[in-house]
């Protein structure tokens, strides 16, 4: 299975049908972005949209989101989901090595990313690409979604 690994450079009815696909395999509580929210995440400098093609479908994606603080350029992995027909074959690995690729020609210091333990196979992934696992404390604080549009 060849994969190809590309960063969105526009939003197309397909990027929109393939979110509506993968985005509730990774989440029951996030509904899809909508094509509005699918091109500002395309329009930010600081966010790459990582897209993984097999035969020429979408089975694959990953956002690379970079920011700078005072102690340097710092990047996330963030929203990784592979299609269910697609796991096993190489595909996370590839966005995965392509976001951290991305991530250094941008001149980042390092990149991060969460995932839940009962996520085996992609902690395995993540330890074998060279990712360590930190030991601290991971918060969050739930806020209203902004002006109440879901998505942005």
């Amino acid at each position: 299975m060849a994969v190809e690994i590309v960063i969105a450079d526009a939003v197309t009815d397909e990027l929109v049908e393939t979110f509506a696909g993968l985005i509730p395999q990774l989440s029951s509580s996030s509904p899809p972005p909508d094509r509005t929210a699918l091109e500002a995440i395309v329009d930010d400098e600081r966010a790459a949209l990582l897209l993984a093609r097999v035969d020429g479908r979408i089975v694959g994606v990953l956002t690379l989101a970079t920011y700078r603080i005072p102690t340097g350029l710092r990047a996330w992995i963030e929203d990784v989901v592979v299609d269910e027909s697609a796991r096993g074959h190489g595909v996370g690995r590839a966005l995965s090595e392509a976001a951290v690729d991305e991530a250094r020609r941008r001149g980042v210091k390092d990149v991060s990313l969460t995932s839940r333990p009962s996520r085996e196979a992609a902690n395995r992934l993540y330890r074998r690409i060279g990712f360590e696992r930190r030991d601290t404390n991971v918060y969050r604080m739930e806020l209203a979604e902004p002006h109440g549009h879901p998505g942005q």
